[in-house]
């Protein structure tokens, strides 16, 4: 995990580093990006979700380049349909996906002559994607409200959050969303309809609220509507605070949170955002957002005092 000062701070002025160029198909354009990962070279992928493709965006490239679907919306193996997350499995040099149109989980691999996916999960109303230390794959599932943990290759999952119907209960979940998993494989959800983040240590049988529950709302105690989140190792965690149009830390036990990024009202200027939906930490601590209806990434640079 990485070690994130506890006095870090960022630009408050974005640097778009893939779209922003109003919604199109050509390659230096995004249709509603949403989840997105970022690699040790500071690659940018992201689950172009109107596009039906994952985009790759180079470090300073103006264009981007499609690295997964981009042959329409369908649901044939070399296709996606609404990819609504992604992330690296660096020991199999390829991309899982979450292809939520097609209710399945599949894997793209990072080679030129592979042009379409294997399908790893069906029948799965998959939303957003994990793995931990050990390879396994966690999954959320928006309409059953549980979030799985998947051994690739074998059948069957184990349930690991939610599973009790949809609900407000510490042992529910409404509308689970982006995950994040630590090294202890406990599980960090984004519980979207009940407006607040949710931790299920390993095993547990409910989960503790770790940021937000307080209704929805622009109070720092408040979310609405939270999306992506990152944890770091100091468990301070890092919330796309969807509905409020900023990015917020939340350090662990904190009753509220503090807004690093955006919080400037809904809009197109470099210290706002139109819903930012997904986020993600670079190995140099830099912030990365999916700016959802801007059609752009935004990158956050550390700030280093001199």
């Amino acid at each position: 995990m990485l070690n994130i000062p506890e006095n870090a701070k960022w630009a408050q002025e974005g640097v778009t580093v893939a779209g922003g160029r109003k919604q199109g198909t050509t390659i230096n354009q995004l249709c509603y990006p949403e989840g997105l990962f970022v690699d040790d070279h500071q690659t940018v992928f992201i689950a172009d979700w109107g596009n039906h493709c994952i985009m790759q965006w180079k470090k300073d490239d103006t264009n981007g380049k499609i690295v997964a679907g981009g042959n329409g919306r369908g649901r044939r193996l070399y296709q996606l349909n609404r990819p609504i997350d992604v992330l690296i499995d660096k020991e199999k040099n390829s991309l899982i996906i979450s292809d939520q149109g097609n209710r399945r989980v599949v894997r793209w691999l990072l080679v030129n002559d592979k042009a379409q996916g294997e399908i790893l999960i069906e029948n799965i109303c998959c939303y957003g994607l994990a793995m931990d230390d050990q390879g396994y794959l966690y999954v959320s599932d928006i309409e059953a409200h549980e979030v799985r943990r998947y051994k690739l290759g074998a059948n069957g999952f184990t349930l690991i959050a939610g599973g009790n119907g949809k609900g407000a209960g510490l042992n529910q979940l409404n509308y689970p969303t982006y995950l994040f998993v630590d090294p202890q494989q406990n599980v960090y959800v984004s519980d979207w309809n009940n407006h607040r983040v949710v931790k299920w240590i390993k095993d547990a049988e409910e989960g503790i609220v770790v940021a937000g529950g307080q209704g929805h709302g622009k109070g720092l105690a408040q979310l609405e509507y939270p999306n992506g989140l990152f944890v770091d190792a100091s468990e301070t965690l890092y919330v796309a605070d969807w509905g409020n149009h900023r990015v917020v830390s939340w350090p662990q036990g904190a009753q509220q949170g503090i807004i690093i990024v955006g919080g400037n009202g809904r809009g197109i200027n470099a210290d706002q955002f139109h819903y930012p939906h997904d986020l993600f930490f670079d190995q140099h601590h830099n912030l990365y957002v999916t700016d959802y209806n801007n059609r752009r990434v935004q990158l956050f640079s550390l700030k280093i005092d001199s």
